[in-house]
């Protein structure tokens, strides 16, 4: 498998874990508001094989905990199973990043127990949906499936949505609340803009607008926490 990115060491991306980032190419959606859209298009080079990614691992043993797997979307390759397995192999702890679109990538790899934890992105509300991830239509019975799966299982999990002022409302939190009822953990993570974000004109809500959506969630799940929020 080819890496197209590698963020040596993070406290961030994997909680409660010292960390390195792993990033895969290819996604099957095209946020507006994507950070990494040169991986999403496939346009990015890849930097490394999946031999090289594992020296650098077993150099590491004494400096990281975990690797977070991210992308793109990682559930499009169907080796995943075997990197997390040959990461795990190594004694490392995995957290995998996912849109939820490939359920059957996702019951298998917490059937085997290859993640330790699972970051699922809830984009938007249903009728946001397909506006919110770039196309003109989409069939949401993979996301409500693989919601389902992680709610089920033993395996720790949070839901999250990067929140976006021109794509966001009121009435979709209450919405996205009342789909991920009983969640053991949400994220509002605020937008942030970058240069590699593929439109123009997106703002993050202020943290007054951010707490409210909180606010608005929390009657539903057991835990709402906001990210990128001064």
């Amino acid at each position: 498998m080819n890496i197209h990115g590698l963020q040596k060491m993070t406290l961030l991306d994997f909680p409660g874990h010292v960390a390195c980032t792993l990033f895969l190419g290819g996604c099957n959606f095209r946020c507006p508001y994507c950070h990494n859209f040169d991986l999403v298009t496939g346009n990015a080079p890849p930097e490394m094989d999946s031999d090289t990614f594992f020296d650098f691992l077993s150099k590491r043993k004494r400096l990281l905990d975990g690797v977070a797997i991210t992308g793109g979307e990682p559930c499009l390759h169907p080796d995943l199973p075997e990197l997390m397995r040959r990461i795990h192999d190594l004694g490392y702890l995995v957290k995998l990043d996912t849109n939820g679109t490939k359920p059957e990538m996702l019951a298998g790899i917490l059937d085997q127990g290859l993640a330790d934890y699972v970051a699922m992105d809830i984009k938007n509300s249903r009728h946001m949906y397909a506006k919110t991830v770039g196309l003109s239509e989409i069939d949401l019975a993979p996301v409500e499936e693989s919601i389902r799966l992680l709610m089920n299982s033993h395996t720790d999990y949070e839901f999250r949505t990067t929140v976006d002022a021109e794509l966001h409302t009121d009435a979709d939190f209450e919405s996205i609340g009342q789909w991920i009822s009983g969640a053991r953990q949400y994220f509002l993570q605020a937008f942030v803009d970058r240069d590699s974000v593929p439109f123009a004109g997106l703002h993050a809500p202020d943290a007054a607008t951010m707490q409210r959506y909180a606010d608005i969630v929390h009657p539903f799940v057991q835990s709402v926490k906001l990210r990128g929020v001064d």
